[in-house]
């Protein structure tokens, strides 16, 4: 063979050899977060909302407030009308201390007709008697209170309705305070404040945006290589010919298989069902919602 035509082929062997030693995807997929619809819980005028789009929020940010004079101007009436309801409660005492006042009358007669009595100047039924009136007298008192604890019982038993009233209404005025379910950026906005609101409108999307996932497919010949908590090596492109490495750990794979979607490509291009898993992939920042990426099992 002519040496001018034997050179250039000896050049061109190594690239052959680095194109067919190169990596091939495994599964091909898009990113996505878990995205979390946030809601009123109160209906209402929003008279505060800070919860702008691309803003990070931290869990437990107060981020927005349901006006909650209404509510307030409820509660202080309820709790009006339990110191109304106290109001009727009955006191026995001035009664009761009218009897005992007697009761010392009597205990003094008592005791002067003993004297009598041991003199022989006074009849013995005359001290029985007497002391016939003191056991009334102390039946009578216990009577009066007894129905007076009974009488306020039942009048006090209106304050537990009242009570439970109110803790109704503290707890409508904890729903008007919007705080922050999980920490991530805001993606959508879908309220502004001063807008009129009502329990379970959405007021914005959020989302981890720290760790991102991407949703991929495998054919059923592929499955196999599959399981949980598995090291993958996700690519992503850097720029028009070269890729960028990621690593990854498939956290989820699909216990049904699925047709093809339209717009994921398979390794296998005349497979009809295919088996959805994701990989968990660590975001330094570029990786971003509806990224297309690319998967090499180890």
């Amino acid at each position: 063979m002519d040496t001018k035509i034997m050179i250039p082929l000896l050049f061109l062997l190594p690239l052959t050899a680095c194109q067919e030693a190169g990596p091939s995807s495994d599964a091909y997929g898009k990113f996505e977060a878990r995205e979390v619809i946030v809601s009123a819980e109160a209906n209402g005028k929003l008279v505060a909302f800070n919860a702008a789009e691309g803003q990070q929020l931290k869990a437990g940010a107060l981020v927005g407030l349901v006006d909650t004079t209404l509510l307030h101007l409820q509660r202080q009436q309820l709790r009006a009308n339990i110191h109304a309801v106290t109001g009727k409660t009955q006191d026995a005492e001035p009664q009761v201390r009218v009897l005992q006042e007697r009761k010392q009358n009597l205990l003094r007669e008592e005791r002067r007709l003993k004297a009598l009595i041991v003199d022989k100047a006074a009849p013995a039924k005359q001290l029985d008697d007497l002391q016939g009136q003191l056991e009334v007298i102390d039946k009578e008192i216990a009577a009066i209170r007894a129905q007076n604890k009974t009488a306020n019982r039942g009048i006090l038993s209106e304050i537990a309705p009242i009570e439970a009233q109110i803790e109704v209404v503290e707890e409508q005025i904890r729903r008007c305070y919007l705080y922050n379910p999980v920490s991530g950026t805001v993606l959508l906005q879908l309220a502004e404040p001063y807008e009129m609101t009502a329990a379970g409108k959405p007021l914005y999307t959020i989302a981890p945006l720290s760790e991102l996932e991407l949703r991929a497919y495998v054919s059923g010949a592929q499955l196999p290589q599959l399981k949980l908590g598995q090291e993958v090596t996700v690519l992503v492109d850097e720029d028009a010919v070269s890729n960028r490495r990621l690593s990854g750990t498939i956290s989820w794979i699909a216990d049904e298989a699925e047709f093809t979607p339209k717009t994921v490509q398979t390794k296998e291009e005349r497979v009809n069902l295919v088996y959805a898993f994701k990989v968990k992939v660590k975001n330094d920042g570029t990786l971003k919602m509806g990224m297309p990426g690319e998967v090499v099992f180890e």
